[in-house]
């Protein structure tokens, strides 16, 4: 009993103890499942929340700020231990990979046959070194895997399944042409003559091979969090860039734009400025805002969507894609490894090619930021280093407004090496970061968001309509589709962008006209080899007048070579926004076949301004205005690209606010004029173009002098 007794008493007491433990780990608190649960989704989309969003979660959680700051400390950590074990257990695996490989060629050199004798290798470690062709073996491999993904990202069907390829002779092109492309825009001079004969591609393949873009064959999750991290501080820069004044922002004394000030830039963010700078280094900082007829989810959807981003900027944006989407959070915010090609709309212009990331994040509610900052491959990489393009953190901050607007302030912020200088029509455009700046794009950008909302009215009352032939607001959407797919196709035609190589030959008069070829099978388009030619020229006219000219279908005779002087009849008519000369049209030529009518789209706005035109068929327009699909009807259009000369004249001390009076006194220059032609020379690829380049460029060079006339300029 007495031991029973004792028993008891000690057995209290280590309750008494273990009471004490229960009490003490009571003090830890233990996060509930719902809890938890946002925990985790948050830590998806942001693994690094700031301040701001710490007191958010706290405040919807209801713990305290730093419970949230250690439970985000202890996931990362646990997060890297796993990504750790995993890496290891993959290195395991090709540790395992290897030495199975190593075996099976140390196996085949026992069989290896000497070519010149016929018998075995004298020594097989002298001749072969086995760690050398280990490591060529999965060079092969991983460059094959990398051209399979590519080629079956854009066929559209897995590599494998493409009947075998049959070998391709490539003609070359006589008379020694000199081809140009994104690195050299180098001026050569050819007269045409009796002899040129540019043969085409036996295949029928295109003359200009496009530079598809890079797909990293495997993105590791580490890779993928030192993305995370680079686009949490890209978003934080564009932020305060967004936000911030002077210092960092001044006004120009010339046009009242926001110009960086580089020395507080450069105090601010230390790090941006890391990269080692090289001689021919230029930057180009601009900030622009605008209020746009859209709302913030739609744009933030149409910016995430490389097709939709690329459809709203026609003139901007030539290709686009979403290499790999690194993660995709809640209510739109995510973020993506993505490719571009950014264009003037002339062959004298280097497009500007980027590797970059896009993160979207709701700053609040009814406040989306979008930012883009170039993504650095590895140095031995064959890819990234050797583009002479890079972002800095640019993009924009979207703001709701009422009525379906939204406030956008815009920052474009990038680095270029110029290894040749800019051609010198394009200098003062380029140099004055009016080329590719900020109100350049929001210039665009307000444009087409009210074409989009002029597209989704139901109401007749945007169309001119005297002849009664569009009937619906069905034919009126179907009509605007097809001359948007025109216009597209049209940019497309014109630039430098994929890799389109032109070749510089002498037209009328001295002109430089650039000229290339490319097979044309896609729907849509004209079923054969086409081919495209263009030339600039510099008008002392505003560039207001020369859009006025070309739109006025009464002065149409003076300049369409095409017409033979005969006069055009608007059929109908289009209003796609609020400046008067943002139109769709429908022309009907006199004294030619009744069967063919014109489709001509003109755009303005502050940035420059488009008039594209496309002789259709009677029977593809009746399409297009009853509402049916007009995705297969063919179109080749040509036009005019006119843009500001970027002279810019010094107002004195007075013009140094930011009014739009004084912008425009700032660029009443002359103007840039690309004229542009495509036409079909043949459906067979053995067809030789010399009597098509020829007449195209008789066409340019008579359509030039008579542009030059009508507008009392100089020749």
């Amino acid at each position: 009993m007495e031991y029973g007794s004792g028993g008891g008493g000690s057995q209290s007491a280590g309750e008494h103890d273990a009471s004490d433990s229960q009490e003490k780990r009571k003090r830890y608190h233990r996060h509930t499942s719902t809890q938890i649960q946002r925990l985790e989704s948050m830590f998806r989309e942001c693994p690094h929340p700031d301040e701001k969003q710490r007191l958010q979660l706290s405040r919807e959680l209801g713990l305290a700020p730093r419970q949230i700051k250690f439970w985000f400390q202890n996931r990362r950590t646990q997060m890297k231990a796993q990504h750790e074990r995993a890496d290891n257990c993959t290195l395991r695996a090709d540790n395992d990979k290897i030495r199975c490989e190593n075996i099976a060629i140390r196996e085949a050199l026992k069989n290896v046959i000497c070519p010149s004798c016929g018998g075995p290798p004298l020594n097989d470690d002298s001749y072969f070194d086995d760690q050398k062709l280990r490591l060529e073996n999965a060079h092969l491999k991983e460059e094959l895997d990398r051209v399979s993904s590519i080629a079956a990202k854009y066929i559209g069907r897995p590599i494998s399944q493409l009947p075998p390829v049959q070998p391709i002779h490539l003609s070359s092109l006589d008379l020694s042409m000199s081809c140009f492309g994104n690195q050299a825009m180098v001026d050569h001079v050819l007269a045409p003559s009796p002899s040129l004969n540019l043969d085409l591609l036996s295949a029928g393949t295109s003359s200009s091979v496009p530079n598809f873009p890079y797909q990293p064959p495997y993105l590791s999750d580490m890779d993928k969090s030192l993305m995370s991290d680079i686009a949490s501080n890209a978003m934080e820069e564009l932020l305060r860039l967004v936000q911030t004044n002077e210092p960092l922002w001044l006004k120009s004394n010339v046009d009242g734009r926001d110009v960086l000030n580089s020395d507080a830039y450069e105090r601010i963010f230390p790090k941006s400025n890391s990269r080692p700078k090289t001689p021919n280094l230029r930057l180009e900082a601009s900030r622009d805002s605008a209020v746009v007829l859209m709302n913030s989810l739609a744009l933030v959807d149409m910016f995430m969507d490389p097709n939709k981003w690329t459809e709203l900027f026609p003139t901007i944006v030539s290709v686009a894609t979403t290499i790999q989407v690194i993660s995709s959070g809640m209510m739109g915010g995510s973020l993506q490894l993505m490719y571009a090609e950014l264009q003037v709309l002339s062959p004298l212009v280097s497009s500007r090619e980027f590797y970059f990331l896009r993160y979207c994040q709701q700053i609040e509610k009814g406040t989306w930021a979008v930012v883009d900052v170039s993504y650095d491959f590895p140095q031995d990489s064959h890819f990234g280093p050797h583009f002479r393009s890079r972002r800095r953190p640019s993009g924009c901050l979207i703001q709701d407004m009422p009525d379906g607007h939204s406030k956008i302030t815009w920052v474009e912020h990038v680095e270029i090496e110029d290894k040749t200088l800019p051609h010198r029509l394009y200098r003062n455009l380029i140099y004055s970061g009016m080329a590719f700046g900020a109100e350049r794009w929001l210039a665009t950008l307000q444009r087409m968001c009210e074409r989009l909302t002029y597209l989704m009215v139901t109401s007749d009352s945007t169309v001119d309509n005297p002849g009664g032939v569009i009937s619906s607001a069905e034919g009126k959407r179907s009509m605007m589709k097809l001359a948007q797919r025109m216009v597209t196709n049209f940019c497309g035609s014109i630039g430098t962008a994929s890799g389109r190589r032109w070749t510089t030959i002498s037209g009328l008069n001295e002109i430089l006209i650039r000229v290339t070829v490319h097979k044309s099978s896609n729907p849509g388009q004209p079923n054969g080899v086409v081919l495209s030619a263009a030339t600039t020229i510099w008008l002392p006219t505003p560039p207001h007048t020369v859009f006025n000219f070309f739109k006025d279908e009464t002065k149409r005779p003076q300049w369409d070579v095409l017409s033979n002087g005969n006069a055009v009849q608007e059929v109908a008519q289009i209003t796609n926004g609020q400046n008067a000369g943002n139109s769709i049209s429908v022309l009907r030529a006199f004294n030619t076949s009744q069967n063919m009518l014109i489709l001509q789209e003109s755009c303005i706005d502050s940035s420059g301004s488009l008039v594209v035109y496309c002789p259709v068929d009677l029977p593809s327009i009746n399409i297009a205005m009853s509402g049916e699909d007009t995705s297969c009807i063919p179109l080749l259009p040509n036009g005019f690209t006119i843009l500001p000369d970027g002279e810019t004249e010094q107002e004195g001390d007075g013009a140094s606010t930011s009014s739009n009076a004084n912008r425009n006194k700032a660029r009443c220059g002359g103007s840039l004029v690309t004229v542009a032609f495509q036409i079909l020379v043949s459906s067979s690829p053995s067809a030789k173009l010399n009597m098509e380049v020829t007449t195209v460029c008789n066409l340019i060079g008579s359509t030039v002098q008579q542009i030059k006339a009508s507008l009392s300029c100089p020749t």
